[in-house]
């Protein structure tokens, strides 16, 4: 049952039957808020809430504590679920390639040609052995980076029923319904609570709304008016989010797998088909077109030329059997594996989906969120200015005399970030005079101070001043509206003031107002009615710091071919800012009521000239990841990089989902794609790696197939006009073991520097192009082949001119099976480097086809020695072909 808030699916939270030690409680659901907050718990009070829960303010019996975490289970938001070896492993066998390996063993079974169908077997064991194990290790390194939403919390529970509460701390995985717990600044929230008392408390959301600043939240005991989303009631936390300020006291009302952070993670659709298995399944069909029609083909040409359609049937499944790459998930796997393995010991990236890999490499699109992903959790003030816009470093001098004294006596543990940021930047500011701090704001003593309160959106320091006896001087800081209200100004200085404020913030500041004001000195406490009639010293505007790496990091993507947008839930003048520091034109900011508006093909176009969406929804954000896969208005494929519950559902719609070590747990695990190290640039690197990954399996596939078409076009021309097999089915095992045996070399080849940094997939219409041009080549050598053959040893239904040809046609197909592999590496004229793996292969591929008709198994194999005059001709053939194949791959470009 879901709830609609504005444009969000917000689930509803499941029934928290939590039950006092003799009575059954009612459900407590934490229902949709949109038609007020007289639905579900929006409607409760805090006494109804715990009667409810069967709890009270001095917390639950351990008795009870022990019951319920046996009835409810563990406080786990996201469990470590590893899959077996053995389910991932038939998981594997669900491949576009392994099936159409299967469907050929079982073909060449019902022929009899067991030979075959035991390699196909052996082959497809090979690779799903492989994916399973790569996958394995990938997610065990991913569920090592797992961490839980906070290790321990404090909470009251008794002995027994007469006993006082003690306050303890347990570890979270303890925490049940009904629990009492405490909250105080940089605790991570354990569980779903229900506020009852709250003193200065801010709450960090970000990893649910995408919103950068904290949340006021205070612990109403009668709900007020509706409120537009979920996120926004001010009595509720949620698990995952953070405490950035103040105290509380909660009740948990949701653990585990029934919190509001678990269900936003598994509540969602399971992740649509990437590039990666498009790609697959479009080369799949088009060999498995190839291969339907190849038998029908030699079937009937059998019966026009021949009259010997049935007898000619294995042999025209042994041709669809020939055509077909069988390395090819051996290879695929091998060459993935070995990928995810350079990325995870050299560059922190774990890959925990093996095609995600090729897909990083296609990527031409990467859309990311900004908080925690491009930015960190630090602040840095770039401007202090007066009234009339001037810089003034007094000001910011005020503003850490604030940030200090609030620190040191409004019971602050430690200063948050706006805060650090003054005091460090206060810290650096030298006046004219070379002192450290300004005149006048030097050896000030605190007196005392109230805290941030999240209604006011003001904190307040009382200090002394040196020189001034009997005075204290209030210095507030805050909202810039709310300090302007208590600020004597006229309207023309009003509006001049909030002019300036509402400028900083349209170019991406945070903005603080600052003022101060004297009083006589008196003992009693002071209040926040005290703050009226300030003098108004000025504006201190801070921005986001920059992730370490990002910049760089997006740069050498755009240097790839990847376009990089912003899809923030931020102000539309912070996201704008953080593309200027990050070297990117923002221009237009579209934002989350714009996209409303449009419909998939309009947003699509929209999507592909825009660089920043501000204030969108989660649901934003997967509508325009997938505007932007749409095919129907030109598909790209899209990467998206997140850290927060609120980037789950753009995380699932990506092609390639990516999140960085210190993304929440749920995030973590949607993810393709981990960035371990904190460095950004990791993401480049993993890019360039994908390519390279890609491009090594679409050389194999280009060679592989292209020669087995030409085999096909030779085997099929022979087989019409010779009156015995061109090659007996032993040979034909025989040779494409050792082919496919050596094209396992690929995985180590290394990219061609030649070749356009851009995104690589999988093409089928371009594979397609160039091995029906490279196959019919090598059918001509073939052909070429058979016709020295014949001058060298004419054909006959003997034994010993079979052998002759056999061998002949034997030791032309792997020297020049061995020609390919080197000679359609790269494009263009250079010839690329040759890693030592692959020539170490393509010789011995070579030698084979050489040496094994002279060795002692050729009898048993049905070869026999050639005559020198053979070797001489071949060399000349060899040659030509080598000659043919440099030419046409100068010009060749379709593949890659």
């Amino acid at each position: 049952m879901t709830g609609t808030v504005g444009a969000e699916l917000v689930p509803d939270m499941p029934e928290v039957l939590a039950a006092a030690a003799c009575a059954v409680c009612e459900p407590l659901r934490l229902e949709s808020v949109a038609a007020g907050p007289e639905a579900g718990i929006g409607s409760l009070t805090p006494l109804v809430v715990l009667r409810r829960l069967g709890t009270g303010p001095r917390g639950l019996l351990e008795a009870q504590a022990q019951d319920r975490l046996a009835r409810f289970g563990d406080n786990v938001v996201v469990p470590d679920d590893l899959a077996g070896r053995l389910s991932r492993l038939l998981r594997s066998l669900r491949d576009p390639f392994t099936a159409v390996l299967l469907c050929l063993g079982a073909g060449s079974a019902l022929i009899a040609s067991w030979g075959t169908a035991c390699v196909i077997a052996t082959l497809v064991v090979v690779s799903c052995i492989l994916r399973t194990t790569g996958e394995y290790r990938s997610d065990r390194s991913a569920a090592a980076l797992r961490r839980q939403v906070a290790t321990t919390t404090t909470v009251l529970r008794r002995l027994a029923e007469d006993a006082e509460p003690l306050a303890r701390e347990i570890p979270v995985d303890e925490l049940v319904p009904g629990d009492m717990v405490r909250l105080g600044p940089g605790d991570v929230v354990p569980a779903d609570l229900r506020l009852l008392r709250a003193d200065g408390l801010t709450v960090q959301q970000a990893v649910f709304t995408g919103e950068s600043s904290p949340v006021p939240k205070c612990a109403t005991e009668v709900p007020g008016d509706a409120y537009g989303s979920l996120y926004e009631l001010p009595y509720l936390c949620f698990a995952g989010s953070s405490v950035a300020a103040g105290t509380a006291s909660a009740v948990v009302i949701a653990t585990g797998p029934d919190t509001h952070f678990a269900i936003a993670h598994r509540g969602l659709a399971r992740r649509r088909i990437g590039a990666f298995d498009r790609s697959v399944n479009r080369v799949s069909w088009t060999l498995i077109r190839l291969m339907l029609l190849t038998v029908p083909l030699v079937l009937v040409a059998a019966a026009l030329v021949t009259g010997r359609t049935l007898e000619m049937l294995p042999f025209a499944v042994a041709v669809a059997v020939g055509l077909t790459p069988e390395m090819l998930p051996v290879v695929v796997t091998t060459a993935l594996a070995r990928g995810t393995a350079q990325l995870a010991q050299h560059a922190g990236v774990i890959v925990k989906r093996l095609p995600a890999l090729h897909d990083l490499g296609a990527m031409d699109v990467l859309c990311t969120d900004k908080t925690g992903t491009l930015t960190g959790d630090g602040l840095t003030v770039v401007c202090h200015l007066d009234a009339e816009g001037q810089d003034d470093p007094e000001i910011l001098s005020w503003a850490a005399v604030n940030s200090l004294w609030t620190i040191e006596l409004a019971d602050v543990p430690s200063a948050d970030a706006l805060d650090e940021a003054i005091l460090s930047a206060a810290h650096d500011v030298v006046t004219d005079r070379g002192q450290h701090a300004v005149t006048g704001v030097t050896g000030v003593t605190g007196v005392d101070a109230i805290g941030f309160d999240p209604s006011s959106r003001l904190s307040t320091a009382v200090v002394m001043r040196p020189g001034r006896l009997g005075v204290h001087t209030l210095v507030v800081k805050g909202a810039a509206e709310e300090v302007v209200d208590r600020c004597a100004l006229d309207a023309a200085g009003r509006r001049g003031i909030l002019a300036l404020a509402a400028e900083k913030a349209e170019a991406g500041l945070r903005v603080l107002a600052v003022a101060t004001a004297d009083r006589p000195a008196r003992s009693r406490p002071y209040t926040p009615a005290d703050a009226r009639g300030l003098t108004l010293r000025g504006i201190v505007g801070l921005r986001d710091d920059l992730a370490p790496g990002s910049d760089a990091a997006l740069a050498a993507l755009a240097r790839r071919g990847v376009a990089v947008k912003l899809l923030t839930g931020d102000h539309p003048g912070t996201a704008a800012r953080i593309c200027r520091d990050l070297d990117l034109d923002p221009g237009e900011v579209v934002t989350g009521d714009r996209i409303d508006a449009l419909d998939d093909g309009r947003l699509a176009e929209l999507a592909r000239t825009t660089t920043v969406f501000a204030r969108c929804t989660p649901a934003h954000k997967a509508r325009l990841v997938r505007a932007l896969r749409d095919a129907r208005y030109g598909r790209h494929t899209v990467g998206f990089l997140g850290d927060g519950v609120n980037d789950i559902p753009a995380l699932l719609a990506a092609d390639v989902a990516i999140a960085p070590r210190d993304a929440i747990a749920a995030a973590r695990e949607s993810a393709d794609v981990i960035l371990a190290a904190k460095d950004l640039t990791a993401l480049d690197h993993a890019v360039a790696v994908g390519r390279a990954t890609t491009r090594n399996i679409t050389t194999y596939l280009r060679i592989a197939v292209s020669s087995n078409l030409g085999n096909v076009i030779s085997m099929l021309a022979a087989g019409l006009l010779l009156p015995f097999l061109p090659m007996l089915p032993v040979q034909l095992l025989v040779q494409n073991l050792c082919f496919d045996a050596s094209q396992l070399a690929f995985t180590f080849d290394k990219s061609d520097p030649a070749i356009p940094d851009r995104p690589v997939v999988l093409r089928p219409l371009g594979l397609t192009r160039y091995i029906t041009a490279f196959g019919l080549i090598n059918a001509i050598a073939d052909l070429a082949t058979f016709v020295i053959l014949g001058l060298v040893a004419p054909p006959s239904l003997s034994s010993a001119g079979q052998q002759l040809f056999h061998a002949g046609w034997f030791t032309e197909n792997l020297i020049t099976q061995a020609m390919v592999m080197i000679l359609l590496r790269g494009v263009g004229g250079r010839m690329p480097a040759v890693p030592g793996p692959l020539r170490a292969a393509t010789i011995a591929l070579a030698a084979v086809g050489v040496l094994l008709p002279l060795s002692p198994l050729a009898g048993a194999l049905g070869l026999t020695a050639l005559p020198p005059l053979y070797y001489l001709l071949l060399a000349v053939i060899l040659a030509a072909y080598g000659g043919v194949l440099t030419l046409m791959r100068r010009s060749a470009t379709s593949g890659r």
